[in-house]
């Protein structure tokens, strides 16, 4: 496991990386399209690519990009994101400054901000990047919102942990490699699937997809619709659901949604790496 090279968007302390050193070494890129692109290129192994978060929701562009891309889904794996303050030493949370970090991240922090109104928040690219920008500018009166890695790696103190609102604050993450590669990651357990297929605008067509898998009592764990954007007001349909598409009454679900839908594809079979 160790010896694939993994890609990933970020700077090293992103959470993206905590995710990409499960699956072996991590290799950085500044877009998703970028680490897509590696994917495709077989220049790496594989990518980690958040999908979801718990607070914020999918992540809509990694959606789309694993249409584009020839790539299949391998694991998933979730990572807590904890958000912590982190300043050079000397630095303080009660004197006036300003706040890096990228906008989601300062989001998740509302509670944070209100309660120190002499912080005024800053958008930068990244949270890893954030840290890195600090510690590089020498300035005391910046401080950054990262994870507890990205002070290790760019020599931050710590000043406050667990900034985030709400608790749990989870990304779900997907593990993809090229479509021609055998996946090798090792996933025992129940295996769950994901595809995104788009419908005939019809009355009654998606309760007719769906029930493909309710009369074969398959578990649907999510569904989503994002607009197509070869053809107005038309939807892509993402759901992901439990089973192997090595198990019969999956591939016949499946086959049996082809019949009347304009297009299947299957995005992978996979399991959990913790």
């Amino acid at each position: 496991m160790t010896n694939r090279v993994v890609a990933y968007q970020g700077e090293p302390g992103a959470y993206s990386e905590i995710a990409a050193l499960r699956f072996g070494t991590p290799q950085p890129f500044e877009s998703f399209d970028e680490a897509f692109a590696a994917v495709e290129q077989q220049t790496v192994d594989m990518a980690v690519i958040p999908i979801e978060n718990s607070l914020g929701g999918s992540i809509h562009h990694n959606y789309d990009l694993l249409i584009q891309h020839p790539v299949t889904i391998a694991a998933e794996t979730f990572v807590k994101v904890e958000h912590c303050l982190l300043g050079l030493p000397g630095a303080s949370a009660d004197l006036p400054g300003r706040v890096l970090s990228h906008p989601q991240a300062l989001a998740q922090c509302r509670n944070f901000f209100a309660t120190h109104p002499a912080l005024k928040a800053e958008v930068a690219y990244d949270t890893a990047g954030s840290a890195k920008i600090i510690a590089e500018a020498g300035d005391t009166s910046a401080l950054a919102i990262a994870s507890k890695r990205a002070g290790e790696l760019y020599g931050l103190d710590i000043l406050q942990k667990n900034l985030a609102d709400e608790e749990w604050n989870i990304t779900r993450f997907f593990a993809i490699t090229h479509k021609d590669r055998q996946p090798d990651t090792a996933t025992p357990g129940l295996k769950k699937t994901s595809i995104v297929f788009t419908l005939p605008n019809e009355q009654g067509s998606l309760f007719k997809a769906l029930a493909t898998f309710a009369l074969r009592s398959i578990d649907l764990r999510k569904i989503e619709s994002r607009p197509f954007r070869k053809k107005a007001f038309e939807y892509l349909f993402y759901v992901d659901f439990m089973g192997d598409m090595d198990e019969e009454n999956v591939a016949n679900a499946v086959n049996h949604l082809r019949e009347f839908a304009p297009m299947v594809k299957v995005l992978g079979s996979y399991g959990i790496i913790e």
